[in-house]
């Protein structure tokens, strides 16, 4: 998992978060990493931020060592991209070519253990379930018409708890 912050066309950061599988994310040459994009809220924040603004800032951070790793520089989303199949349930592929590469301090880093994966990252043996909240009466009209919360036979997860 890492945060990905960006900036819209205004200038106001946006900061989000990213998981998947161990592997999700990819170095595909000495400065080039990538990761996919996946079935999200439909705001398309960070993909809209990239298209007007290409520089970012990704932190990643192992809470079992406490490591931080920060990487900041231009990225790229693309549909079409060459590496789209081979990142099951991934709907586009983000580019980043990395101007800056340095770890951080991680005293303040605490320490946490995984206890499970998310239910919700596309994997090759099913289909992840449609999230509570997409069933939300407040969605209604606002997730794009292929969404596979408008699909009756796929199944929903377990309610999570809201902050």
């Amino acid at each position: 998992m890492f945060f990905i912050a960006s900036t819209d066309a205004d200038g106001f950061p946006d900061c989000s978060y990213k998981g998947g599988d161990p592997g999700f994310v990819r170095v595909v040459d000495g400065s080039t990493l990538v990761f996919p994009v996946f079935d999200g809220n439909g705001m398309f924040l960070t993909l809209g931020n990239l298209t007007v603004n290409p520089h970012v800032g990704l932190l990643f951070i192992d809470f079992e060592s406490g490591a931080r790793l920060r990487v900041n520089g231009d990225a790229s989303v693309d549909f079409d991209d060459p590496l789209l199949s081979s990142f099951h349930g991934a709907i586009g592929v983000v580019r980043v070519r990395a101007r800056s590469i340095f770890a951080n301090c991680r005293r303040y880093v605490h320490e946490y253990r995984k206890v499970e994966s998310s239910p919700f990252v596309p994997r090759g043996d099913a289909d992840p379930p449609v999230p509570d909240w997409k069933l939300d009466a407040w969605f209604d009209g606002t997730l794009p018409a292929g969404d596979p919360a408008h699909d009756p036979q796929r199944p929903s997860a377990p309610a999570i708890p809201r902050f």
